[in-house]
């Protein structure tokens, strides 16, 4: 088996475990917990097949959902932002950086477009989960603060873990 699918494998439940058992129970100044999860969404490879990314993302908030008694709010969110990584990347990613890197992370795509899109998927992501839990557009302004401050909070903990667990180009 090839190196990245094994490594993309262990990733998934690694970071399922992590939100199920550490992180579902974390609430930091009454804001929801963080959902580092995505990340596995974030760092897949620019050559995962579009199917593939949509189905990975599906199963991936499915079982967060499972584990979360949500009934798809989700595997609902990740669908959406792994539409918006599609774009994302295709706008900003030039094709022959797409063929000659990996994976969209921060040691390879440098700091200022991995924060970018980092910020961009989470805070859509969590924007679209609080959304679809409240499902009230009346209290667009309280979803955004929520998903502002989560996002942040997400954020830290998606660069810390890449500070530590990725190694940098030199």
């Amino acid at each position: 088996m090839n190196k990245v699918v094994i490594y993309n494998f262990l990733s998934f439940f690694v970071l399922v475990a992590v939100q199920v058992v550490l992180l579902k129970n974390l609430n930091f100044y009454n804001l929801n917990i963080p959902y580092l999860y995505i990340l596995f969404i974030i760092l897949l490879p620019f050559k995962t097949p579009k199917w593939l990314l949509f189905l990975l993302s599906f199963f991936i908030g499915l079982s967060i959902d499972i584990f979360s008694n949500t009934l798809g709010l989700h595997a609902a969110a990740c669908t959406i932002i792994a539409f918006l990584r599609i774009l994302y990347i295709g706008v900003t990613v030039q094709s022959e950086r797409r063929e000659n890197e990996t994976t969209p992370n921060l040691s390879t795509m440098k700091f200022r477009w991995f924060f970018f899109y980092s910020l961009l998927l989470t805070f859509t992501h969590h924007f679209f989960l609080y959304l679809f839990e409240v499902f009230d557009i009346t209290m667009a302004f309280n979803l955004f603060g929520k998903a502002l401050l989560t996002s942040i909070f997400t954020l830290f903990l998606i660069f810390v873990s890449e500070l530590l667990f990725y190694k940098k180009i030199r």
